[in-house]
């Protein structure tokens, strides 16, 4: 017992359980009820072909505890964990980094020179290539940047035309307007014109007869008086030669 617990001191927690079922310490009739409960329960979950001896080493222990907790996982897949690798990102090389190498040895340069050069230089590549990155974009995205800045114009153009095609068509409605009420003020300038030129006419008219009336109204005064004249004159005429008839008479 005091070697089994010596081994136990540096054992997985798991395993405990497992080496407390195979020793049969004396204890109350309950607790070992329990405890061979607890070890059919345990082993209900381990294929019934698996067998466990006592280990005597911590080697044999540890693939023991491989061994079963494979077999666990393999009966209950629902203990199983998922796992998910992420593949190994390579790294480019922009240039041929053996034929480099090769070159390199081939001037005289040792092979870890020569790689190391090539590593060298393959950083200075790929600095200068995500320093290039970063303010430039791929040709990708300015595609589909083009792609819709030409959407856009083509949606901009088509809402130009139909605002312009709306604009002509209230211009071209409103200059209609205007020439009607245009052609409506003149034909009604040219009935106040002709109904105006129409009243002076009679107006005139009536006051050219009234001239005229009032003229033969004159004539008529001036040849009455023209008559009386010559009447008077008449009458002073006869009176004359009365008076130089009575004169010559009374002279002889």
């Amino acid at each position: 017992m005091a070697a089994l617990s010596a081994q136990t001191g540096v054992l997985p927690r798991f395993l405990l359980p497992g080496l407390a079922c195979k020793t049969n310490p004396v204890r109350p009739t309950s607790v070992a009820r329990f405890g061979s409960q607890r070890c059919g329960s345990r082993s209900s979950l381990v294929p019934s072909g698996t067998r466990y001896e006592r280990p005597r080493s911590l080697e044999q222990l540890r693939k023991q505890a491989k061994t079963r907790n494979v077999s666990i996982l393999s009966s209950l897949p629902q203990l199983r964990r998922t796992f998910r690798v992420t593949a190994r990102r390579h790294r480019d090389h922009h240039f041929d980094t053996l034929q480099f190498v090769q070159r390199l040895k081939d001037e005289g340069f040792s092979e870890e020179q020569a790689v190391a050069m090539m590593k060298v230089l393959s950083d200075v590549i790929e600095e200068s290539i995500q320093n290039l990155t970063r303010t430039m974009v791929m040709r990708e995205d300015q595609e589909k940047v083009t792609y819709t800045q030409k959407v856009d114009f083509a949606k901009l153009r088509s809402e130009l035309l139909s605002a312009d095609s709306t604009e002509s068509s209230l211009t071209r409605a409103s200059h209609e307007r205007l020439t009607n009420e245009l052609a409506k003020l003149n034909s009604r300038l040219r009935d106040e014109i002709s109904r105006t030129q129409a009243s002076v006419r009679l107006d005139l008219n009536l006051e050219k007869g009234r001239i005229r009336e009032e003229a033969n109204v004159q004539e008529l005064k001036i040849k009455e008086t023209e008559t009386r004249i010559e009447q008077e004159v008449a009458g002073l005429r006869e009176r004359v030669e009365g008076v130089k008839f009575s004169t010559l008479q009374w002279l002889m």
